[in-house]
């Protein structure tokens, strides 16, 4: 049997660099395990902090050392940034475990589309949506789904005079409250993310966020559970067991995600059937909203003391380490790593089958 030849694409241009290196290495596993190794032949591929795309040989090097390479020249000096390795002639789908910026938010996609190779997971639209908080968020509200109040901001109110500035804080303040979370509308990884409770606090949180974004978000703060529920197929997806993190510092921040020990995953999580369901109905329709294709985590506020439950947000490339919470969902629900890798596989190379017939 021939091996389908998987291009696995990581690193990147953005913050979640490293994070994307971790996910990268997990899959590479998983591709050497069971029945994969027989079906696939992993041809992996680096795109360095500065935009250059490496081949198997340097990207081999990342997968076993795990650290992002050094840049010690401009990208300006040796091989051109449009050049890609001369192994990407070869592959037959793409796997793009790149997360954040220029990596999750449709930008690789449609570079990949125009390659006209199937890639694992959503398309251009489904992944500019789900990176987009606003866009997101505006996309959610109108198909029904509840949400936290929230108010869309441009960077140019923050960075304005000081007659305009005042009077946004003064809005933000009216119509949400304290505390309240300000965002990055286009970050992962909880990046740029403050919690605040005055409006020095507000102030400062503002500027911050406009100095990684041009669109920012504020949300009204909300005594609940986090939970999240993991969303696996094209047209006809499925939801997977609801997980739960629990933390002690103030919120789920970058520290709290990626330092061990920091959070506990609960899986299932210890939540009535009924809301269980609820979720899981709740993350499908997000899925179809946006046009998401393949994976995504959908994560919600759960409120116990009223019984409500209010969607956060959809991640349409969520981390992909043996200890992340969409693998683990899965595993919780029957898939195990590998069988999971495998599935996506083949849920792109039928995406891209169903494109096809319709044009």
């Amino acid at each position: 049997m021939t091996k389908q030849r998987v291009g696995l694409l990581f690193g990147g241009c953005s913050g979640e660099h490293e994070v994307s290196i971790s996910s990268a290495r997990a899959i590479a596993q998983a591709f050497s395990e069971g029945a994969n190794q027989t079906k696939y032949e992993l041809l992996p591929f680096y795109i360095q902090k500065d935009g250059h795309w490496q081949g198997e040989a340097i990207a081999h090097q990342v997968l076993q050392s795990g650290q992002a390479l050094l840049i010690d020249q401009p990208s300006s000096q040796g091989v051109s940034r449009w050049q890609f390795p001369s192994g990407a002639a070869a592959v037959d789908i793409w796997f793009p475990i790149l997360h954040g910026p220029n990596g999750e938010d449709g930008t690789i996609q449609g570079l990949l589309s125009l390659m006209q190779i199937p890639f694992v997971g959503s398309g251009v639209l489904g992944s500019a949506i789900g990176m987009d908080k606003i866009a997101m968020k505006t996309a959610f509200a109108q198909a029904g789904l509840p949400q936290v109040k929230y108010q869309a901001i441009n960077r140019s109110q923050v960075w304005s005079n000081p007659c305009i500035y005042p009077k946004l804080c003064d809005e933000i303040e009216a119509a949400l409250g304290y505390p309240c979370f300000v965002k990055p509308a286009n970050l992962g990884s909880s990046v740029g993310i403050a919690k605040v409770r005055n409006r020095a606090q507000l102030e400062t949180a503002l500027d911050n966020a406009a100095s990684y974004d041009r669109r920012l978000i504020v949300e009204a703060g909300v005594v609940a559970r986090e939970v999240e529920c993991s969303v696996l197929g094209n047209d006809h997806p499925k939801a997977s067991v609801v997980g739960e993190i629990t933390y002690q510092s103030d919120f789920y921040d970058y520290e709290t995600k990626y330092t061990e020990g920091k959070a506990d995953l609960l899986i299932p999580a210890p939540i009535p059937e009924a809301i269980s369901q609820q979720i899981r109905e709740m993350a499908i329709q997000a899925f179809s909203t946006v046009d998401a294709a393949g994976l995504a985590r959908v994560d919600f506020f759960y409120v116990e003391a009223t019984g409500e439950v209010f969607i956060n947000e959809i991640n349409t490339m969520p981390g992909f380490t043996a200890t992340s919470m969409y693998p683990q969902l899965w595993a919780a629900s029957g898939i195990s790593f590998p069988e999971l890798v495998d599935q996506l596989v083949q849920l792109g190379l039928e995406r891209s089958h169903s494109k096809n017939a319709d044009e």
